[in-house]
């Protein structure tokens, strides 16, 4: 897994991918941060994260297009599907790179709280509950762009696939208002936003909230082994 680990995240920065995906966050991270933060004098740094959300819906599905897509149509996936690691292994060492390259960008934006406490009144714990919070959400969002990467050999249906789940679960809560109260209730658990402004809320702890992400992110890993296993035996 190690060897995975180490040979993907090193691809994402022999190409561009991974300075295109860092340099973005970083950028409109800066953007959003002098604009609600700087300028206009608003304390949470968590509504310049609630705009950043946005950003990550259309980055993440570039950083995880090639994770399973590339493998497949250049057929090095055979070798995956038989070197001496288990199928859960090579998907670990995959994911983590890619959570690792979206750490870089996260660790960045850890810093502009502390800039906004050295210039004036700052909420340092809800601020940092809420990047917290996004850091999961987007780890949540690179399993379930590297499942969809898993059913393709094409990149661009990988990245265009993933951008379409994302969008569904960045405008869930509002879909849910079109659905009868008891199923609308059910399936509000899985509100991906809700959870977010839980944690950006300092009296707040969303626990439910946390183990959703965690679950999410097991869930659509485990459907990428599955994906793999099936072909294995194809």
């Amino acid at each position: 897994m190690t060897a995975i680990y180490k040979r993907e995240l090193s691809s994402y920065f022999n190409s561009m991918i991974g300075y295109i995906f860092i340099a973005a966050l970083v950028f409109f991270t800066g953007i959003y941060f002098m604009a609600y933060n700087i300028f206009s004098g608003y304390p949470h740094f968590s509504i310049s994260l609630i705009s950043l959300m946005n950003i990550l819906m259309f980055t993440i599905p570039i950083l995880t297009m090639k994770s399973m897509a590339d493998e497949r149509r250049g057929k090095t996936d055979q070798l995956l599907l038989t070197a001496p690691v288990s199928l859960t292994g090579v998907v670990v060492g995959k994911y983590l790179a890619m959570v690792t390259v979206l750490a870089v960008p996260v660790v960045l934006a850890a810093f502009c709280p502390l800039i906004i406490a050295a210039n004036g009144q700052a909420y340092l714990l809800s601020d940092y509950a809420s990047l917290f919070a996004f850091f999961l959400m987007g780890c949540v969002f690179i399993a379930i762009g590297m499942f969809i990467s898993s059913l393709t050999e094409s990149q661009i249906i990988a990245a265009v696939g993933t951008f379409a789940v994302l969008l569904i679960l960045f405008l869930w809560e509002d879909l849910m208002s079109f659905l009868p109260d008891a199923l609308s209730n059910v399936l509000s658990v899985f509100a991906f936003r809700t959870v977010f402004y839980n944690f950006a809320d300092y009296s707040v702890f969303d626990l439910g909230g946390l183990v959703l992400y965690l679950s999410m992110a097991f869930l659509f890993l485990f459907l990428t082994v599955q994906t793999l296993q099936k072909r294995r035996w194809n």
